[in-house]
C-alpha cells in the first residue's frame, strides 16, 4: 500500500513540470508510505512520477518505486496489492521473463510489457497504478474493478496530474480549487461525494474498473474493463440451485481469504460482533494462520449495553483461538483526534470515525495489514435495502410514474401539513421518486431529497449540482445491462454507491492515515464471479447464513442468530459537545458540520450555503 502521483505536460506549449510540485504532492501522502520515497523523470522531463512506500511484499530496497524495466522502456508507480502475482510470476518466468525482485509491482510491469492494456484482465487484487511507456510516449492508468484503491486526476488542458489523494493534488499548488456543485449536492444527498466527482471541478476520480491513456494529444476518455451488472447478468443465465449455496460460498470465501493473506508481514483481523468479520477470522484459521491477532473497538458510552460489541467479539476470538486486542475509545480521545481526523479525511464523509480508531489500534499493536469484513452485506444481500427497495417500487412505483403526481402531492402536503412535511420528507417524496430504481435507492440511502437542498445550498448550486450529477443517468449506467433480478440490482447499486463512495473510501483514508493497509476479502472480483450464479436470485438472509457456516468451525450460534445491527459510534453526542450545539445534531446536521470543517474555507463561495 502506497501513495502515488505524477505530472505529464502533454501539450507542446506547456511549461515543463516543476520538481518541487512533484515532491510536495508526494510528501503530502507521507503517512501512506513511511518506509520509502522515490521519483523518476522522463529524459525530456515532460513526465515525472513519484511514490511513497509502505512495505508489505518484498521488503528490500530492490522493490522500491518508481520501478523501471530493465530495458528502460517502462516506468511504474503502483498502489495496492496483486494477490495472484505468484501465479503470474510463474507464468511469465515459464515464457522466459527474468525477475529482479519478488514484488508484485514487477509482475505488473512485465505483464504490461507482454499484454499491453489487456493485462488488467489478469490481475486479482486492489490497485491503482500508472505506467509511463516511453516507446508510445504515453501514460497508462488503471484502477481495480471495485475501486478499492483511489486515483484522482486533474487536467487543465495543458498538463495532466494524478495522485492517490485529492488533497495531495491541491497541495502541489497548481490545481484549481474552483468548487464542483455536483460534489456539494452529492455529499448532501448521500453523506459522501459520488464518483467520479470531487468537491473540485478540475479533479476527478478515475472510475472503478476503468483504464485511461494520456498521450501527446491529452487524456483519452476512460474505458471500462469490468462491469458488475454484466457479471451478475451472466451469472443469472447459469443460475445455481439454492442447495449449492453453502458449498459455493464456503469454497469461494476460503479461496479469497487465502489469497488475501499474501504478505511478508503479519496480517491481523478487525473483529466486530457480526457475521462478516467472524467468518473472516474462522477462515483465516482454516487457511493455516494459527497465530492471529484480532482487534475490537469498544466505546465507553456503550459499555454494558446491547450496543457494546466487545462481549460477543471476545466470544468469537476464544472460539477461534485468536489473540484478542480490545481498544476502548472515549469522548476525550475523539475530541483530541478530531483535528487529525478532519485533516486525514480526503473527501468529506459522515462516517469513517470507527475505521480511524480501529486502524489506530492496529498501528499501536504494530500491524501494517488488517483484514476487514467490509462488503459482505452488499455481496450477500445483508442490508434492509434488499427488502425495502423492491417493495417500495412495487407498492408505489405505478402512481410515482404518473407525470407530476408526486410533485403536486408533495407541494400540497407542504402547504397543508408544513410540520409533517418538515419532519417526514421521505414520506412525501415516495410518490415523487419510487417510480425508478434510482429514486427508490435515493429514498433508502439519502440524507436529504433534492427538494430539500435549496434551503441548504441555495437555488443556483442545487440546480447546477443536480444537473451535473444526473443521478438517474448515473444509476442507469450502473444497472446496464439489467441484471434481471431485484437482489442483483440492489447488489449493484449498494456496491457502486454506498460501498464504493463511503465504506471503501473511508477505509482508504482512515487506514492510510495510520500507515495501515486494510484488505477486504469480501470485495474481490474473482469471489463475485465465483458466486454470481447464486447471487442473482439470492434470498435475503440466506447469503449471510451461508457465510456464517463457511469456516470449518462455524460461527457460534449466538452470532449466527443475532439480529443485524449497524456498527454504532457515539459521535452524535461527541459532535454536539465539539460544536456547542444546544441539541443532538441530526445525521444531516452532522454532515454539514463535517463539510464545513473539511472545506476549512477553501471554497468560500459555497461554504456560506453549507455552514
Amino acid at each position: 500500500m502506497c501513495g502515488i502521483n505524477g505530472i505529464y505536460a502533454f501539450h507542446s506549449a506547456a511549461n515543463s513540470p516543476m520538481e518541487v510540485e512533484l515532491i510536495t504532492t508526494r510528501d503530502h501522502m507521507r503517512a501512506r508510505g513511511p518506509d520509502g520515497a522515490g521519483l523518476w523523470w522522463s529524459e525530456d522531463r515532460r513526465c515525472g512520477i513519484a511514490h511513497r512506500r509502505l512495505s508489505i511484499i518484498d521488503l528490500s530496497e530492490r522493490a522500491n518505486q518508481p520501478m523501471v524495466s530493465a530495458d528502460g522502456r517502462l516506468s511504474i508507480v503502483f498502489n495496492g496489492e496483486i494477490y495472484n502475482y505468484p501465479a503470474l510470476r510463474t507464468e511469465l518466468q515459464t515464457e522466459g521473463t527474468r525477475f529482479r525482485t519478488t514484488s508484485d509491482t514487477e509482475a505488473i510491469l512485465h505483464l504490461y510489457a507482454r499484454d499491453g492494456e489487456a493485462m488488467v484482465h489478469k490481475l486479482r487484487g486492489m490497485y491503482a497504478f500508472a505506467i509511463w511507456d516511453n516507446k508510445k510516449r504515453s501514460l497508462f492508468l488503471a484502477r481495480d474493478p471495485y475501486g478499492i484503491k483511489p486515483i484522482y486526476t486533474a487536467n487543465d488542458g495543458w498538463t495532466f496530474r494524478f495522485a492517490s489523494q485529492v488533497k495531495a493534488l491541491l497541495a502541489g499548488g497548481q490545481v484549481s480549487r474552483d468548487p464542483e456543485p455536483a460534489g456539494m449536492v452529492g455529499y448532501h444527498l448521500f453523506g459522501s461525494v459520488p464518483e467520479p466527482f470531487t468537491l473540485y471541478r478540475e479533479i476527478r476520480a478515475l472510475p472503478a474498473g476503468h483504464f485511461q491513456w494520456v498521450d501527446e494529444s491529452g487524456p483519452r476518455e476512460p474505458r471500462r474493463f469490468a462491469n458488475l451488472a454484466a457479471v451478475l447478468a451472466e451469472g443469472a443465465q447459469h443460475s445455481a440451485a439454492p442447495s449449492e449455496l453453502n458449498a459455493r460460498v464456503q469454497q469461494a470465501m476460503f479461496d479469497s481469504v487465502r489469497a488475501h493473506l499474501l504478505a511478508d508481514v503479519e496480517v491481523g483481523v478487525f473483529l466486530s460482533a457480526g457475521i462478516d468479520s467472524g467468518a473472516l477470522l474462522g477462515l483465516v484459521r482454516d487457511a493455516g494462520q494459527r497465530k492471529v491477532r484480532a482487534i475490537t473497538l469498544g466505546f465507553d458510552e456503550f459499555a454494558d449495553t446491547a450496543e457494546d460489541e466487545v462481549p460477543l467479539a471476545a466470544q468469537m476470538a476464544r472460539h477461534y483461538g485468536a489473540e484478542h486486542i480490545i481498544r476502548r475509545v472515549g469522548e476525550r480521545e475523539f475530541q483530541n483526534d478530531l483535528p487529525a481526523i478532519l485533516e486525514a479525511m480526503d473527501q468529506p464523509s459522515i462516517d469513517g470515525v470507527n475505521t480511524w480508531f480501529v486502524s489506530k489500534a492496529a498501528k499501536e499493536a504494530g500491524l501494517k495489514v488488517a483484514l476487514s469484513g467490509l462488503g459482505g452485506d452488499e455481496l450477500l444481500a445483508g442490508y434492509p435495502s434488499f427488502y425495502d427497495i423492491p417493495r417500495w417500487r412495487k407498492r408505489y412505483g405505478i402512481p410515482a410514474r404518473v407525470p407530476f403526481w408526486g410533485r403536486i402531492t408533495r407541494l400540497v402536503a407542504e402547504m397543508l401539513m408544513p410540520e409533517f412535511a418538515r419532519r417526514k420528507p421521505k414520506a412525501l417524496g415516495i410518490f415523487e421518486h419510487a417510480g425508478s430504481w434510482s429514486g427508490c435507492y435515493l429514498l433508502r440511502r439519502g440524507l436529504y431529497l433534492p427538494h430539500e437542498l435549496p434551503s441548504l445550498l441555495g437555488d443556483e448550486i442545487t440546480r447546477e449540482g443536480l444537473r451535473r450529477l444526473n443521478l438517474a443517468h448515473m444509476h442507469k449506467e450502473q444497472l446496464t445491462p439489467d441484471p434481471g433480478f431485484n437482489t442483483a440490482r440492489i447488489c449493484v447499486l449498494e456496491s457502486s454507491n454506498y460501498m464504493r463512495n463511503q465504506l471503501l473510501r473511508d477505509s482508504d483514508w482512515a487506514g492510510m492515515a495510520h500507515s495501515l493497509e486494510i484488505r477486504v476479502p469480501l470485495v474481490d472480483w474473482q469471489l463475485t464471479n465465483a458466486l454470481s450464479p447464486s447471487l442473482a436470485t439470492l434470498v435475503p438472509g440466506a447469503g449471510k447464513a451461508a457465510l456464517a457456516l463457511s469456516p470449518s468451525l462455524p460461527l457460534p450460534e449466538a452470532i449466527r442468530l443475532r439480529a443485524k445491527t449497524g456498527f454504532g459510534v457515539p459521535t452524535g453526542n461527541w459532535m454536539t459537545h465539539a460544536t456547542g450545539a444546544a441539541h443532538l445534531p441530526t445525521k444531516g446536521q452532522a454532515s454539514r458540520e463535517w463539510l464545513r470543517r473539511v472545506l476549512n474555507g477553501t471554497v468560500t463561495q459555497s461554504v456560506a450555503c453549507v455552514a
